[in-house]
């Protein structure tokens, strides 16, 4: 097979990385990719946006399955792009079409297919410009913390938590009146803050049948001790040590199942990854949000423990035919730490060299942010490598990638070094 991966990040190395392993595969191509991909991958300096420029690799690659690595396309209808092109008909593509892919390009629209399918989650109230005064009574009837959300794609920076009344009724204000978040926070949604911990639970689905892969936890803040500004994610852990048999047991009857089988009672077409993120209050799961690709850094923790060919596992989700596939999983823990450019999340420098990749042994390296200049490889994002160990528990996997990441070296590179703090 020739197999194309959409993105330049962690997440399309680690996807990259475990298809490069199949027998089954001709020729892997990533676009746009980055350094780590170029070493395991053909990359083509296409982006995941242009529909058009993606057509024509396909044609001229003869690529018959397409991995969609981010939510952007997916949400502008990637998908529905190859089913309505006669020339692209025949062509697999892992990803929910647009339809579908509204789980995660708009909060509002979880919230009500949650509540249409009574799968659990935090009360809300959504509002525009048009009804704010409402929203600031919605606000005097809860508790706080304050949870804000932009309804639309926000690129992870879209949620604010906050203490004090007055300031969430300044940000809805900003975010309704002023576009804080340009066209994302048109609407927003306004949700009951719940106490807990939290926790990804990922599900593979052919539209009908489902497998649920291990779990993760990820880190958001850039601080330690969860402080400071949200990020795309400071590293992650699997699987999730409270999460034992009963729990998951619990999250796949009220969530996965209600889940898998909504998607279908809405007509909405979804062969992909489905990402619930959730929260364990008392001991009761309740979702937080869908996103309908794999998360970054969880894929670069998960991807790597699963020890079926991927792509056996992806060829049956295209062909619907996922319920005949074993999914062997390693047993060990796995930890990921993910190495950022200093000043990240706000603004950083580019363009720093990175040394040390070759001397890094026994872990795996993925690039997140990264290219080659003139036979270097350099820093080209905010998020630069994720480091993935494996271990008999996560306290020795981490380890590994602590030691691992020692070697690594760029200007200003930080890392947080107390992942699993709270575990």
């Amino acid at each position: 097979m020739n197999i194309l991966v959409l993105g330049s990040g962690g997440r399309e190395h680690a996807i990259a990385h475990k298809i490069s392993q199949s027998p089954k595969i001709n020729n892997l191509y990533v676009a746009p990719g980055n350094a780590g991909t170029s070493q395991i991958a053909s990359n083509v300096e296409v982006g995941v946006n242009d529909f058009e420029g993606i057509k024509k690799l396909v044609l001229d690659k003869n690529i018959n399955l397409v991995v969609v690595g981010p939510e952007d396309p997916l949400v502008n209808g990637v998908h529905d792009f190859f089913l309505n092109d006669p020339e692209l008909q025949n062509v697999s593509v892992i990803g929910p079409q647009k339809a579908a892919a509204a789980l995660e390009g708009s909060k509002e629209f979880a919230k009500e297919f949650m509540m249409r399918h009574n799968i659990p989650t935090a009360a809300y109230q959504s509002f525009t410009s048009d009804n704010l005064e409402e929203g600031y009574a919605f606000l005097e009837t809860l508790q706080p913390p304050y949870v804000l959300k932009a309804d639309g794609l926000a690129a992870g920076k879209g949620v604010l938590i906050l203490q004090n009344i007055e300031e969430a009724k300044k940000e809805l204000s900003a975010m309704l009146l002023d576009s804080k978040f340009g066209k994302a926070s048109a609407t927003v949604v306004i949700e009951e803050f719940l106490n807990g911990i939290e926790l990804s639970c990922f599900v593979l689905t052919d539209g009908t049948n489902y497998k649920v892969l291990p779990t993760a936890k990820d880190y958001k803040r850039i601080g330690e001790g969860d402080t400071g500004l949200n990020t795309g994610g400071m590293g992650a852990i699997s699987p999730v040590p409270f999460a034992d048999n009963a729990f998951m047991q619990m999250i796949e009857k009220q969530i996965v199942i209600p889940t898998v089988e909504g998607l279908k009672k809405d007509q909405l077409p979804y062969v992909g990854f489905i990402f619930i993120g959730l929260i364990k209050v008392g001991n009761q799961p309740k979702v937080i949000e869908y996103n309908v690709r794999m998360g970054d850094p969880e894929t670069e923790v998960v991807i790597p423990r699963v020890q079926t060919d991927l792509v056996d596992i992806l060829t049956a989700m295209a062909n619907g035919t996922l319920d005949q596939i074993d999914l062997q999983i390693d047993e060990r823990a796995a930890t990921t730490v993910m190495a950022v450019s200093g000043g990240y999340p706000e603004a950083y420098e580019k363009g720093k060299e990175i040394t040390g990749i070759d001397k890094v042994e026994g872990s795996l390296v993925f690039h997140a942010g990264t290219k080659t200049t003139e036979g270097k490889v350099v820093t080209n994002g905010g998020r630069v490598i994720a480091i993935t160990s494996f271990g008999d528990d996560f306290h020795q996997a981490l380890k590994k990638s602590y030691n691992s990441m020692e070697k690594l070296h760029f200007d200003g590179i930080y890392y947080r070094k107390d992942l699993g703090f709270d575990l």
